[in-house]
C-alpha cells in the first residue's frame, strides 16, 4: 500500500510539473504578446519621456501643439494609406497628389478665378481621380501597386510643375486659414488630423468598405469567392487614398499660404512609415486608424526631440530609419507569434 501511495503521489507531482512550469512561462509569454499588441503606443510613451529628460523645452505647451502640427499632414497622407495597406497593396503616389491637388486648388480659384468652394471641390475630385486611375491600373491593367503608384507620382508631380509653371500659386486666404489656430492657440491642422481620422476608422471598422478591405488583405481569392467584387473595391480603396491625399496638400498648402508644386515630396515614405510603425502588416489584413496616428506622432515626437538637441538632419534621417526597421520586425514577430 505505501508503495501504491508513493507511486501514485510521484505521478501526481509529474502530472503538475508541466503546470507549473507553463504557469512560470506564462507571465514571460503574456508580457512579451502585451509588447507586440501595443508596441506603437508603448513605444510613442518612451519617446516621449526620453525626449523630456533630454530637453526641457521638450514637454513646453506650444512645443506639443507644434508637434501635433508636424504631425498632421503625414497623418492624414496615413489614413488614406492604411486603406491601401490594409488591403495588401502600396501607394507610393500620395505626396505628389497632395502637391497637385494644392496646386489645382490654387490655380482655379487664384488663376481662373473660380469661387473658392469650387476651386476646393476641384481639387478634391483631382485626388480622388489620381487614386482611381491609380486603382483602375492595379485592378484592370494587372500592374503591380508599386509600378502603377510610382508611375503616378512622375504624372502628379509633373502636372502640378506643368500647371504651375513651376512656381508657387498664392492660396485663396479663405482656405489658408485651414493653417490658423483657433483661439489663438488650438491649430486647426490638428483639428483636421483628429476628423480625418475618425472619418478613417469609421471607414475601416464601421463601413462594408472596410471590412472588405480587411478581406482582401487577407485572402483576395477567398474574398473573391466570399462574393466580394475585388476589382472594384480596389477603385474604391485608392480614391480613398487619393482623396486624403487631397486633403493632406490643402493643409500643407494653407500652411504655406501658397501651393508649390514640389510640395510634400517624399511624404509618401513618412505615410507609409506611420502606418507601418502604427501596427499595420505590409503583408495586409491588419491596421487601425488608431496605431496610424500614433505612428506619425512617433515620426514627429522623434524630429521635434532630435531638433530641440540640435541633431544633425542626416543622423535625423538614420534615427527615422532605425525606427522603420524596428517597427517592421515587431510586425514580423507579432505575425509569428500568432500562427
Amino acid at each position: 500500500m505505501s508503495a501504491e501511495l508513493k507511486t501514485g503521489a510521484a505521478a501526481e507531482a509529474v502530472g503538475r510539473a508541466p503546470d507549473r512550469e507553463a504557469g512560470g512561462r506564462r507571465p514571460a509569454a503574456w508580457f512579451s504578446r502585451a509588447v507586440l499588441r501595443n508596441g506603437p503606443l508603448g513605444g510613442l510613451a518612451a519617446l516621449v519621456v526620453v525626449m523630456a529628460a533630454l530637453s526641457k523645452d521638450f514637454l513646453n505647451g506650444q512645443n506639443l501643439l507644434n508637434v501635433g502640427v508636424q504631425a498632421s499632414v503625414t497623418a492624414i497622407l496615413a489614413f488614406g494609406v492604411t486603406f491601401v495597406i490594409v488591403s495588401a497593396g502600396i501607394d507610393l503616389s500620395v505626396g505628389s497628389v497632395a502637391g497637385l491637388a494644392a496646386t489645382v486648388v490654387a490655380w482655379a480659384a487664384t488663376g481662373q478665378g473660380l469661387p473658392v468652394w469650387i476651386a476646393v471641390l476641384l481639387g478634391l475630385a483631382v485626388g480622388a481621380g489620381s487614386g482611381l486611375l491609380s486603382g483602375a491600373l492595379v485592378a484592370y491593367g494587372k500592374l503591380p501597386a508599386f509600378i502603377a503608384t510610382l508611375a503616378m507620382l512622375s504624372v502628379g508631380r509633373g502636372l502640378a510643375l506643368v500647371i504651375s509653371g513651376g512656381s508657387p500659386i498664392p492660396f485663396p486666404a479663405s482656405v489658408s486659414r485651414l493653417g490658423d489656430t483657433l483661439g489663438g492657440w488650438l491649430p486647426v491642422p490638428v483639428l483636421v488630423m483628429i476628423g480625418m481620422g475618425l472619418v478613417a476608422a469609421l471607414i475601416l471598422a464601421r463601413t462594408y468598405a472596410g471590412r472588405a478591405m480587411f478581406a482582401i488583405g487577407g485572402n483576395e481569392e477567398a474574398a473573391r469567392l466570399s462574393g466580394i467584387h475585388v476589382k472594384r473595391r480596389k477603385l474604391v480603396i485608392y480614391a480613398l487614398s487619393g482623396l486624403f491625399a487631397a486633403v493632406a496638400g490643402i493643409v500643407l498648402a494653407a500652411r504655406l499660404t501658397s501651393a508649390q508644386p514640389q510640395a510634400a515630396t517624399g511624404y509618401e515614405l513618412d505615410a507609409i512609415a506611420a502606418v507601418v510603425i502604427g501596427g499595420a502588416s505590409l503583408s495586409g489584413g491588419s491596421g487601425k486608424a488608431s496605431g496610424t496616428l500614433i505612428g506619425a506622432l512617433i515620426l514627429a515626437v522623434l524630429r521635434n526631440g532630435l531638433n530641440l538637441l540640435s541633431v544633425s538632419a542626416f543622423w535625423q534621417q538614420v534615427a527615422t530609419g532605425l525606427v522603420i526597421a524596428l517597427a517592421v520586425l515587431l510586425d514580423t514577430l507579432r505575425r509569428r507569434s500568432t500562427r
